[in-house]
C-alpha cells in the first residue's frame, strides 16, 4: 500500500500561482509513473501532468507553458507548480501513482481561482 498526501491548495486570484505537493509514504518517487489529475463538479477526471521514471513529462494542452511537474526523491515528494492561473484551473487536484500492479490516489487538495 502507498499513502499519498497532497497539500498546497488554496485560493488565489487570476494570474496567481499555486504549488501543490504530494508526499508518498514509501520511496516510490522516481520509480513509478506519477501524475496530477483534477476534477470539477460535473466534469470527468482530467489528467493535468505526468512524470515518468525516466524524467520525461507530458501535460494537457490547456496547462502547457504554465505548469511544471517535478519530484524530489529524497523527500518522497511530487510537486505541481502552477502559474498564471485562471478560473478554469479551479478544481480538486489529485496525486496519482501508477504501476502495472496497482494504482494509488491521494485525497485531493482544492485549488480555487477567483477574484
Amino acid at each position: 500500500q502507498v499513502q499519498l498526501v497532497e497539500s498546497g491548495g488554496g485560493l488565489v486570484h487570476p494570474g496567481g500561482s499555486l504549488r501543490l505537493s504530494c508526499v508518498a509514504s514509501r520511496e516510490i518517487i522516481g520509480w513509478l509513473t506519477m501524475g496530477w489529475y483534477r476534477q470539477t463538479p460535473g466534469k470527468t477526471l482530467e489528467l493535468v501532468a505526468r512524470l515518468f521514471p525516466s524524467g520525461s513529462t507530458d501535460y494537457v494542452d490547456s496547462v502547457k507553458d504554465r505548469v511544471t511537474i517535478s519530484r524530489d526523491t529524497g523527500k518522497n515528494t511530487l510537486y505541481l507548480q502552477m502559474n498564471t492561473l485562471n478560473p478554469e484551473d479551479a478544481a480538486v487536484y489529485y496525486c496519482n501513482v501508477y504501476s502495472a500492479a496497482a494504482e494509488f490516489w491521494g485525497q485531493g487538495t482544492q485549488g480555487t481561482v477567483s477574484t
